[in-house]
């Protein structure tokens, strides 16, 4: 029989059998398609830039940062400082460049200063318990504790005077923290000042608090708010849900919310080398260091927020879930959140928010769903997600200044961050489907569909997210499978062929920017790494391999009536961008006498004819492997090429088999 050409559809296609979708690509790990054919995905470097510590700061027990990073931002301010924004469930951090340090910047929430009796000690032990009367915290919170004057029942003074880690709450006016030096005596004694950051969040979705984040008809009261969406016990609030931050640059600003939280403001230094704490956007909050100066005469601010952003052209600070206006102007500010109200700030003004007939500040609610879950800016127009439709958010000018627009309802969004645009188009991942927007709503054909949303944990939804890869075209989508309650599973659209593809990976954000060269993701172990760098997995030292592999679907050896004998595989791959003297891969001729049968074990080279043909086959390709003989023998059969060696990048073009009928049985 002469040479038959391996040359299958580009993507993958599990919406089927694996017969069924004969000519297609069907199973695969860190592999993409690439003008119609399959390779290995790029590399990753580890960002080497560690945390900040000269100021007293904890160091993070691993990783660069503390906690799990849910939010990526870059910008660049105008003396071309090219900042990166993390958000994590346990704090907010600036880093300056690539491979910096990671700077905490997050918000105070309070200051108590305690005359008397501020510690108790235990003899040999480094337990401290912190007695501050209503200190307002809760377990994982970081308090940086000052103005210990001497030693502590024989704890130094230098032990006190930094930041920890609060360990466990032993009630409303005392929790323990841990030192490095044990006590030589027990007691109670001491002063101290403390400054408590904001509240700490979840690194996952909890069941019974909602996925909103200030309370629906709800009491809130400070930082804490109920929840919305599902029961939530009273004082149940940011944080004990899922930590999520949204954040825009405000020109050199930038504007930060923790969902459920206020809105922050942090204004970088004349020499960023000195980073100062964000702020709340609040006029009890007027910070006179040098750099940093708020002037806010306005106090309906929303102070509950579950999302904000900043327009582009237009200049307006926007809030989308939050708490309305106050009755009159100067009055205490609401503590209900509306999760479906819009607020906007004046036009070039963040701190003014009362609107009168001199300025552009206003809100409007939205009618359809029971929460906004989700807002990206796009081409001339904010797109503005609830749980069941689409907006259309446009600057009108004044009196009415914003406009909205339903673009489409009865649609479902996963979570906040399940969406990315590309191209002037918008992709997002809803609860059952993936759709589109060019202009109109429509739902995006995916041959993954099954495969993807049959096994998928929805009560993570939130965790879900989307991002671009320019480079390469694609849109990938990130979530939990059923069995996992962290992130495990990618997939890949690429918009520009029209092919999908799909494999394991565990991030928790990625953002996909020109200002740092490469797409940054944030790992569980508290790192960000650098996609497309290299051609391995550069967050260990040294370097480790990145297994990846595609399986063809099943073809018949002819109809499938007799038995086909593979004698001979013609090899068509590249190796280009591997490093090593000898790149290879891994050829696999897997047979199967019916498509309900197992695929045979496999088998190591060097067959001889005394044994079982049906057996699989694994062959070593090299760059300059001409043929490979093989003894392969099935009714169907699969192809697969693999690789797990340190160093090698691999294209498959189009190989080829000789087969010959090899009877029936």
């Amino acid at each position: 029989m002469p040479l038959q050409k391996l040359q299958l559809k580009p993507g993958v296609n599990r919406e089927s059998t694996s017969l069924a979708n004969e000519g297609t690509w069907f199973e695969m790990d860190k592999v993409r398609f690439r003008s119609g054919y399959p390779e290995k995905l790029g590399g990753w470097t580890k960002d080497t830039g560690s945390a900040n510590t000269t100021g007293g700061e904890a160091a993070p027990p691993t990783g660069s940062f503390w906690g799990v990073c849910r939010s990526l931002f870059n910008w660049v301010t105008v003396a071309s400082f090219n900042l990166m924004g993390v958000g994590t469930n346990l704090k907010y951090y600036i880093q300056q460049t690539a491979n910096g340090t990671f700077y905490d910047v997050t918000p105070i929430r309070a200051t108590d200063t305690v005359a008397s009796n501020a510690f108790t000690t235990v003899n040999t032990s480094t337990t401290v318990t912190v007695n501050d009367t209503g200190h307002g915290a809760q377990a994982n919170d970081f308090v940086t504790i000052s103005g210990v004057a001497s030693a502590v029942n024989g704890i130094p003074a230098a032990s006190l005077n930094k930041e920890f880690q609060i360990v466990s709450i032993v009630s409303g006016n005392a929790y323990t923290i841990v030192v490095d030096t044990a006590a030589t005596s027990s007691g109670t004694t001491g002063a101290a000042t403390f400054t408590y950051q904001i509240t700490t969040g979840s690194d996952i979705y909890t069941t019974g608090v909602g996925w909103g984040a200030g309370g629906w008809g709800g009491i809130t009261s400070g930082y804490a708010s109920t929840g919305w969406g599902s029961p939530a016990p009273a004082g149940v609030g940011i944080g004990t849900q899922l930590r999520l931050w949204s954040q825009d640059n405000y020109g050199d600003y930038l504007v930060m919310n923790p969902r459920g939280g206020p809105i922050y403001l942090w204004v970088p230094a004349a020499a960023p080398a000195t980073y100062y704490r964000a702020q709340v956007l609040s006029p009890s909050n007027a910070n006179t260091q040098d750099s940093i100066q708020y002037w806010l005469t306005d106090t309906s601010c929303p102070n509950i927020c579950n999302i904000v952003a900043t327009s582009d052209t237009s200049r307006f600070v926007i809030a989308f879930g939050c708490n309305e206006l106050p009755a009159t102007k100067g009055a205490a500010a609401s503590t209900v959140c509306d999760p479906l109200l819009v607020r906007w700030s004046d036009q070039e003004n963040y701190a003014v928010w009362w609107p009168e007939a001199t300025n552009q500040a206003g809100s409007y609610r939205l009618n359809i769903g029971s929460s906004i879950v989700a807002q990206l800016q796009s081409r001339q127009e904010i797109l503005v997600w609830t749980d069941a439709a689409l907006y259309s958010m446009q600057y009108l000018g004044p009196p009415y200044v914003w406009g909205f627009q339903i673009l489409g309802d009865n649609i479902s969004i996963m979570g906040p961050n399940s969406v990315a645009t590309a191209a002037n188009i918008t992709f997002w991942m809803g609860t059952d489907k993936f759709y589109m927007y060019s202009g109109r709503v429509e739902t995006l054909y995916c041959p993954l569909r099954q495969y993807i949303f049959g096994n998928i944990n929805l009560s993570q939804r939130y965790q879900f997210f989307a991002s671009t890869n320019e480079n390469y075209n694609e849109i990938w989508f990130f979530y939990c499978s059923s069995n996992s309650n962290i992130i495990d599973r990618y997939v890949i659209y690429n918009y520009l062929e029209q092919t999908w593809a799909y494999g394991n990976l565990s991030r928790t954000a990625w953002l996909d920017t020109a200002l740092r060269g490469y797409p940054v993701a944030a790992t569980t172990g508290s790192l960000l790494v650098y996609h497309e760098n290299g051609v391995d997995d550069g967050t260990t030292n040294p370097p480790t391999a990145i297994e990846s592999y595609i399986q063809s679907a099943d073809f018949n050896i002819g109809d499938g009536h007799n038995y086909g004998f593979v004698w001979r595989v013609i090899p068509d791959v590249t190796f280009d961008g591997s490093y090593v003297n000898q790149p290879a891969v891994t050829f696999s001729m897997k047979p199967r006498q019916n498509p309900g049968s197992l695929y045979s074990a496999t088998a190591a080279e060097g067959v001889t004819s005394a044994q079982n043909y049906q057996t699989q086959r694994n062959y070593i390709v090299q760059e300059f492997t001409e043929i490979i003989y093989t003894r392969v023998r099935g009714r169907q059969m699969a192809f697969k090429i693999s690789s797990d060696g340190l160093g090698v990048n691999w294209q498959l073009g189009v190989p080829s088999i000789d087969v010959r009928p090899d009877g029936r049985r």
